[in-house]
């Protein structure tokens, strides 16, 4: 049987953007950057906030999470690609080591499901040596965040817990991300300020060097603009899937699709076989295999490692 892929309805003409004037190049201030990013978190805070419009929110912060393992990766020196930090966590057997990569993954899908206004989740995450000054780096960030905006917030946080370790940038990028979140009044965390950051701000915000906080800002707003983007594209093709769903007749499609719009990838051997994760449902390995192969089929996913075996699926794009 032949499939046709699925048409996308551009549902994104339903959903909130960006006006051409926040992404147009001009020559940037902190004046500048601020109020542009007032109108991107506008915006970002439409399409999280409000469930009609249709963002997968799970895998959007799991996305998010793979973005950020990808981004603090090259932060820390290891310079990972995403292939290789999915390929770590997703396909280490349960209850073996899953290395670095995979490790650094876990951490931000674990930071993603963190709820904003709380703290003790929080130590959980971070370094026993760290625990004693979250609240204070937290209260900065806040404090700043409240009379300049929450781009500043970010920075000033950011730059409190570099200036004790210029090594935790991955604590550094989390509670960036939570004051973030507080500012906003998002109950859940969002991987968002690291995507784009490059060593050399980071370096240069703890120097105190000329312009330092600008390109932070600055860098962080590209973020914004971005996470955007990516909410919107998930929409729409989350909405494709849902519109095809019906139609699959495999037993327990319903729950595989779920699946699908949780995950960023997933592994058809041992997230759809023996059963479903998060179900009791059965699905053989081959009828596993065999609906993955159909959602491609289908246009609604793609297979993300160009490889015959060990192979993972997501949602496009």
């Amino acid at each position: 049987m032949t499939y046709q892929p699925t048409a996308i309805d551009d549902h994104s003409n339903n959903l909130p953007h960006l006006p051409a004037w926040v992404t147009s190049g001009y020559a940037e201030t902190l004046e500048t950057v601020a109020f542009r990013s007032g109108a991107a978190l506008t915006v970002l805070d439409q399409l999280v906030g409000n469930a009609r419009h249709g963002v997968p929110m799970k895998l959007l912060a799991n996305r998010l999470a793979l973005s950020a393992a990808t981004a603090t990766s090259k932060l820390e020196g290891r310079m990972a690609l995403v292939a290789d930090i999915r390929d770590a966590y997703h396909l280490a057997p349960a209850g073996e080591a899953r290395g670095p990569d995979g490790d650094l993954l876990a951490f931000w899908r674990a930071a993603a499901r963190l709820q904003a206004g709380g703290t003790g989740e929080i130590a959980d995450l971070i370094s026993a040596d760290f625990v004693g000054e979250v609240g204070v780096w937290l209260d900065a960030g806040q404090d700043r965040a409240r009379t300049h905006g929450p781009l500043a917030g970010c920075v000033a946080v950011l730059q409190a817990v570099l200036e004790v370790d210029d090594r935790a940038e991955r604590v550094a990028c989390l509670l960036s991300d939570i004051v973030l979140a507080r500012a906003l009044n998002w109950k859940t965390v969002l991987p968002v300020t690291s995507q784009r950051l490059p060593k050399a701000a980071l370096r240069n915000l703890t120097a105190n060097g000329q312009g330092a906080d600008l390109a932070v800002q600055a860098q962080i707003l590209e973020s914004f603009e971005e996470t955007i983007r990516l909410a919107r594209d998930l929409a729409r093709h989350a909405d494709a899937l849902r519109v095809i769903a019906p139609k699959l007749r495999a037993k327990g499609s319903d729950a595989a699709v779920d699946l699908f719009l949780t995950e960023d990838a997933v592994a058809p051997a041992s997230m759809l076989s023996p059963r479903i994760r998060g179900t009791n449902m059965p699905m053989t390995s081959r009828a596993a295999r065999r609906f993955c192969d159909r959602l491609v089929e289908l246009g609604v996913a793609r297979e993300l490692t160009g490889r015959l075996t060990f192979r993972l699926y997501g949602i496009a794009p």
